[in-house]
Formats: structure tokens, C-alpha cells, sequence
């Protein structure tokens, strides 16, 4: 939450990726400078972050719990959150009552949520109404993202307070070749003004010689996002889109929709933990960088 930043790691990479996270901060600073002196002086400035997590998931039931080097994801993924300068409030939204205890042990603060929440934005949207105070934006931190650096938290933050055409705003890495095939890994392209064009599991661009370009600087989608509040109240009411049921790819809705989204670029290493190989990648990740 709003606070000292965190020091980073000694590890080359680990470095590079936060000084790379900052110069993405930075731009975004700039335009929202720019933007600031013609919006009025607390446009979008109150900001809760919420980190939606259920126990019931498909490809891996009770990830939050899982144990990543000896601490549950979800504990990692709120200690970092906390980092982050631009957050006013943090909470965890889950409805599961293990993951509830769980976090309320390591001193989160816990809204319980329906069943029926189909996403994480919904999860999110149903947290905000019970939320006593008001905000402006919502940030959705992916509990399975437990490296996530608070720099790229407040840099989708800035990005949307200097984009008041957008209602969502979230961020990308580079694609690594080895992962250009695989659905879990979701990739992006964007327009010359930074805005989403449109996110898909497979491989995008797709050339017509049906091989991958080792040159075309592939972007991959990180897990998270922003969203203008008044936005994120209607969200649930609009109905499911074709593109996002075929790619179940909850931020296609935003987009098949009309509405604009911001897209920040950032150096992100550390991938998220989607099926139960990712652990064991995320905990060598981590010791090669000595991450504790």
C-alpha cells in the first residue's frame, strides 16, 4: 500500500526487470503530468487493490494455498502488493473459508464472496460493493502472480489515471520462444497509441508461413488490471461475448464491448502459477535468484 518501495534483488535479471518495471512507471508518470493539468486534481485517485482468490479451480483446486518455498502464493502475492505506492487499500477477496483463515493468519484483510462469481473481475466487482469506503479505481492483483512487482501495480495505477478515454488499463512483458504455444501463456497486441487491439491463447500475430518469428517482439499478458470503478459496477451486467466464451478470456468482454483499455510495457521474468508444473518452475525461479 502506499509506502517505502521495496529493494531489489541482487540478481542481474531480477534488477533489470525492476528498473525496466520503474522506466514503464516513469512514462506513465509523464503522461499522467500531462493529463493531470486538464483534469480536475483528484481524478481517479482514490485506489483499492483486491487480490481474487477461489479454491475451486479447475486446472488446479486450492492454488492459493499451494506452498511456494514454504509460504502459501497468496501470502507472497499479498506481501508484494503491499509494496506498492499507489494503493490506498488492500484486501483479498475469496469464498472459500480455508483461504479465508489462511489469510486472515498472515494479517490480510478478508472479504468473503458468492459462489456464482463466474471471474475475478466479478469477484472484484462484488468485493467493491462491500468495501465501506469509496474508490475510484479497482487494481485485480492475481493471486497466482506471487512475484508481481509493485512498480508494475502502480504503473497500470498511472496508466489509467492518464487515460481518461479507457476504462481498464493492464500490462505486458515480452513472449519467451518457449512458450509461444502454449494457451496458459496469453498473448496481446496493441495499436501505436498503446490501447489492447485484442488478447488470444494462441500465437498473435500469426504470419502466413504458420512458423513463429524469432524477430517480432511477441507481447505476453500479464494477469493484471485496473479498472475505472464505474466501469467495473456494470461489468457483470453485460452479457457474455462471443470472442471472449471461445478464447475464456474475461477482458475480450471489455473489448468486444467498445470500450478502450491501456496497455503498459514492462520487463516481467517470473511467470504465474497456472497448473501444478509452475510450482516447481516458480521455486527454481526463485532460488537461482535467491529470492526468499
Amino acid at each position: 500500500m502506499r509506502g517505502s518501495s521495496s529493494t531489489p534483488s541482487s540478481s542481474d535479471g531480477t534488477t533489470r526487470s525492476w528498473i525496466i518495471a520503474g522506466a514503464a512507471v516513469a512514462a506513465a508518470t509523464a503522461a499522467y503530468a500531462v493529463v493531470s493539468r486538464r483534469r480536475p486534481a483528484r481524478f481517479r485517485s482514490r485506489v483499492v487493490g483486491i487480490i481474487p482468490a477461489r479454491f475451486a479451480s479447475s486446472r488446479f483446486p486450492g492454488k492459493p494455498l499451494v506452498p511456494i518455498l514454504g509460504k502459501p502464493m497468496i501470502q507472497r502475492t499479498w506481501e508484494r502488493a503491499k509494496l506498492a505506492n499507489k494503493l490506498d487499500q488492500l484486501v483479498v477477496a475469496t469464498d472459500d473459508k480455508k483461504i479465508a483463515a489462511c489469510c486472515s493468519d498472515f494479517g490480510a484483510n478478508v472479504i468473503m464472496t458468492s459462489e456464482t462469481c463466474r471471474n475475478g473481475t466479478e469477484r472484484c466487482t462484488e468485493a467493491l460493493q462491500k468495501l465501506t469506503k469509496k474508490f475510484d479505481i479497482v487494481v485485480n492483483i492475481q493471486g497466482d502472480e506471487p512475484l508481481m512487482e509493485p512498480e508494475i501495480i502502480d504503473g497500470v495505477v498511472m496508466a489509467l489515471q492518464a487515460a481518461p478515454d479507457a476504462v481498464f488499463s493492464t500490462a505486458v512483458t515480452s513472449l519467451k520462444p518457449e512458450d509461444t504455444s502454449d494457451p496458459n501463456r496469453v498473448k496481446c497486441v496493441v495499436d501505436n497509441h498503446g490501447y489492447a487491439i485484442y488478447f488470444s491463447r494462441g500465437l498473435i500475430p500469426y504470419n502466413k508461413s504458420g512458423k513463429v518469428n524469432p524477430h517480432f517482439p511477441y507481447l505476453l499478458h500479464l494477469g493484471i488490471q485496473s479498472y475505472d470503478t464505474k466501469f467495473l459496477k456494470i461489468y457483470p451486467e453485460l452479457p457474455p461475448t462471443p470472442l471472449q466464451l471461445e478464447e475464456d478470456l474475461e477482458q475480450l468482454k471489455v473489448l468486444e464491448n467498445g470500450y478502450k483499455m491501456k496497455v503498459i510495457k514492462v520487463d516481467h521474468e517470473a511467470h504465474g502459477v497456472d497448473t501444478p508444473q509452475d510450482v516447481e518452475k516458480m521455486e527454481r525461479f526463485m532460488r537461482e535468484r535467491n529470492l526468499s
